[in-house]
């Protein structure tokens, strides 16, 4: 049936509309409730009373649309990552892996004994990362018919960063005490913060300042069109998901120069297509029926419970911690997998503003919180969690 333009533009000012909810809850909490969660489960709510028919996403028209908007997020994404920052901070980024591998190994058994192997292949990349590997994870299950390994994996992702986030500014604040004894010991010095433009000038095969004219918003869409259809011919020639193309075409051609860095920021278009990939996780919420909240629940308390025993092992009890020289950051840069840009960014000022009482204090706790935190997020988040969603999908 055709999708009249009346019902296709009601349907996405409703998801809009969900989404513009969660943000004002977001603010008005002070990111104390997150603003995706609400979306979700306003959505949820909707679906189990009957106000929101269940095909409310493919009469947005969005369904169509998400099959390819990943591409060009993922390869944005790539193009967000400075590859010698993440080499300076090389010791967080190994702490990061570590906490992700703790994720996989310790969920990996117990979860297949306890909640089923598809949702917990499903589970273990979105604790791992954010908005794309649920999408993968969520739209390979629903594609093989696991209903409810798909609807496990929606509400994972809108649920981490509830438990995260408290765990982060935990042991960040123990952290911070630590630093600002050790400042006002004379032992640590505040250091003065570079630009990352001039710290990280980059290589500049093209020098795109000289063409900004040319870098209108369609160009930079047309720029990133065809990396993301290349992403998906080498998928179809390789066999090797399109998400790790994407991703590493993204790394390499802005690493070179090649493309600008942060390319549908630039084109004004990153939020459209984030709006896309939430909306693609929706669906999965529609088929939850009331009998399932129970088995759902059972099945996040697991995950959640199972997964942070495995991080606090790997990251605080196992001699793994001294890569970053502390317990307390070691276990904050553990839970940055269930955070990521800019969840990491806001834990660490809230804990430099809550501890600091100079100026120079906070400084101090920043410069040590900051790049750990957000390096973490983006490792995980950004990253490899990208990387393993595209390998485990194929194993549903």
């Amino acid at each position: 049936m055709a999708i009249s333009i009346e019902n296709a533009a009601f349907w996405i000012a409703v998801l809009l509309a969900l989404f513009a909810v969660g943000d004002i809850a977001a603010v008005v909490t002070k990111a104390r409730l997150s603003a995706v969660f609400v979306a979700l489960m306003l959505a949820l709510i909707g679906f189990l009373t009957g106000v929101l028919p269940p095909n409310f996403i493919d009469r947005a028209g969005l369904t169509a649309l998400a099959t390819y908007a990943s591409a060009f997020l993922i390869f944005h994404m790539g193009t967000l990552i400075e590859i010698r920052q993440f080499i300076e901070q090389w010791r967080t980024v190994v702490a990061a892996v570590i906490s992700m591998i703790a994720v996989m190994v310790v969920l990996g058994p117990v979860g297949y004994a306890l909640i089923g192997r598809p949702e917990t292949l499903v589970s273990i990349p979105i604790l791992n990362g954010g908005i794309i590997a649920t999408q993968i994870m969520v739209g390979g299950a629903s594609a093989k018919g696991y209903t409810l390994a798909a609807a496990l994996g929606a509400l994972v992702y809108a649920v981490q960063k509830f438990v995260g986030t408290p765990i982060a500014s935990y042991f960040g604040v123990r952290e911070a005490r630590k630093i600002v004894k050790l400042y006002k010991e004379g032992k640590i010095k505040v250091q003065k913060s570079e630009s990352t433009e001039k710290k990280y000038p980059g290589y500049h095969v093209i020098d795109w300042k000289r063409y900004q004219r040319y870098l209108t918003d369609f160009v930079l869409l047309a720029i990133t069109a065809f990396f993301a259809w290349l992403s998906m011919l080498l998928d179809s020639l390789t066999g090797l998901n399109y998400s790790i193309w994407a991703l590493i075409l993204g790394v390499v051609v802005s690493y070179v120069g090649l493309v600008p860095n942060k390319i549908l920021e630039m084109a004004k278009g990153s939020g459209w297509f984030m709006v896309v990939i939430f909306a693609s996780i929706i669906p999965a919420l529609a088929k939850i029926k009331v009998g399932d909240l129970l088995t759902l629940a059972y099945q996040l308390v697991v995950v959640f419970a199972v997964s942070l025993v495995g991080v606090f092992v790997f990251m605080y009890l196992l001699p793994t911690w001294r890569l970053v020289g502390s317990r307390n950051l070691s276990i904050g840069i553990g839970v940055a997998q269930m955070l990521g840009f800019p969840a990491t960014y806001l834990v660490a000022n809230e804990v430099a503003n809550a501890v600091g009482e100079t100026k120079e204090e906070r400084e101090a706790i920043l410069q040590t919180l900051m790049p750990a935190y957000v390096i973490a997020g983006f490792a995980t988040v950004t990253t490899i969690s990208i990387i393993i969603a595209g390998l485990l999908v194929g194993l549903l």
